[in-house]
């Protein structure tokens, strides 16, 4: 008997979206966290939509909640950028499980509990990202770790349960080792309030500073060489947060074509008395953008696919996975962009949406993989390493 067809609307109803809809310019304009819009997709089951049935989740793959982010972010980008960190977390658990691989199962139940996790792997200067850390991890005695550093762009920060992050062990005898754990919000663990920016502002994606910050001996989730490493925590990370974040982007892309297309039926020029969809410079524009728009989802959904049935891509995952992601930012950007001359001079005001989509499309250039990263992989992927 064939499964039944994947329904997103069973998963964000067109009601729950609405709402959030409405409550997101409220919390661009003033710095909030939509505390409502997490509330009610917790409510909803959304924040464990990537655990097993088996495991009190939706069972969703990788494809469905990808669709799924794009659907929220074309009602609120930021909204679905900080669930996107938490859903990056219970993805990664949910390649472990697929892969026969332990240690994740924690944040499957704790999501389906309701917690929140966050995602701490950014910090300032750290171009190798995945493959290296700042911040110090201390062994324990017990098998646990003591993190102390700062970790940059902490979506959720003012509601995370646990923060995932990772750390340098310098002094075990094995020495170095990335260490992957997850904390849980205690006096070690500061908050900063320096959030206070030109788009995306209702992730409030805060500055967190570890004060020896403890991981438990269970929640150590893997040691690891620092560099490049086939570990499927490197790929679990790697794949979900690149996959859901396109997802994101693209849903801006969106919802910035669907406006375009309101503003061109409602515009009427002066000199002829037709509407804008009928003038064939506005028309070229909008086809441009739908064009552009249009190979985003396919590519998406084929790389998820992948990701969920276990496809051996091997060294070629990355530069596909990089790539994705680097097409859908520069593409919702070309989509905004021309969004707002479509729309014209009303779309510079602050209270239109496509000013805070215009806004918000430019956090995606801070996201890695970054453009020079995804470059220099996908050359290396073609020409070689280059010589040294």
């Amino acid at each position: 008997m064939n499964a039944p067809a994947f329904d997103p609307a069973d998963h964000l109803p067109d009601d729950l979206l609405e709402r959030i809809r409405e409550r997101a310019p409220i919390h661009d304009r003033d710095n909030t966290f939509p505390q409502d819009d997490l509330d009610e997709l917790r409510a909803a089951g959304y924040l464990s939509i990537l655990v097993p049935a088996e495991r009190g989740g939706g069972g969703l793959g990788l494809a469905e909640a990808a669709v799924l982010q794009q659907r929220l972010a074309a009602a609120a980008p930021a909204t679905a950028l900080a669930i996107n960190m938490h859903l990056v977390w219970t993805g990664v658990a949910k390649t472990f499980s697929d892969r026969g691989v332990p240690g994740l199962e924690f944040v499957q139940d704790g999501a389906v509990a309701g917690e929140v996790f966050a995602f701490g792997i950014s910090e300032a200067g750290n171009d190798l990202v995945l493959f290296g850390s700042g911040t110090d991890a201390a062994p324990q005695a017990d098998g646990g770790y003591a993190f102390t550093g700062t970790k940059i762009f902490t979506s959720l920060a003012p509601v995370w349960t646990r923060l995932g992050l990772h750390g340098l062990d310098t002094t075990s005898s094995d020495a170095p080792k990335l260490v992957f754990a997850f904390v849980e919000r205690t006096d070690a663990v500061e908050t900063g309030d320096d959030w206070d920016t030109l788009g995306m502002r209702a992730t409030q994606s805060r500055t967190t500073r570890l004060n020896g910050a403890v991981a438990a001996p269970e929640h150590v989730v893997r040691r690891i060489d620092p560099g490049p490493s086939p570990d499927p925590i490197v790929f679990g990370i790697f794949s979900v947060f690149e996959i859901l974040l396109a997802s994101v982007y693209t849903g801006i892309a969106r919802r910035a074509l669907e406006l375009a297309v309101q503003t061109a039926h409602r515009r009427r020029s002066k000199s002829t008395g037709a509407a804008y969809s009928q003038d064939p410079d506005i028309r070229w524009r909008i086809a441009d953008m739908a064009l552009a728009y249009d190979a985003l989802p396919p590519q998406i959904a084929a790389l998820a696919r992948d990701v969920d049935e276990r496809v051996d891509h091997g060294p070629r995952w990355f530069t596909l996975l990089s790539g994705l992601k680097h097409r859908a930012i520069t593409t919702a950007k070309q989509v905004v962009d021309e969004a707002m001359l479509v729309a014209g001079g009303g779309s510079y005001f602050s209270s239109n949406e496509l000013s805070r989509l215009y806004r918000d499309v430019l956090a995606g250039a801070f996201h890695p993989s970054d453009p020079e990263s995804a470059h220099a992989t996908a050359a290396s992927a073609w020409l070689g390493p280059r010589e040294n």
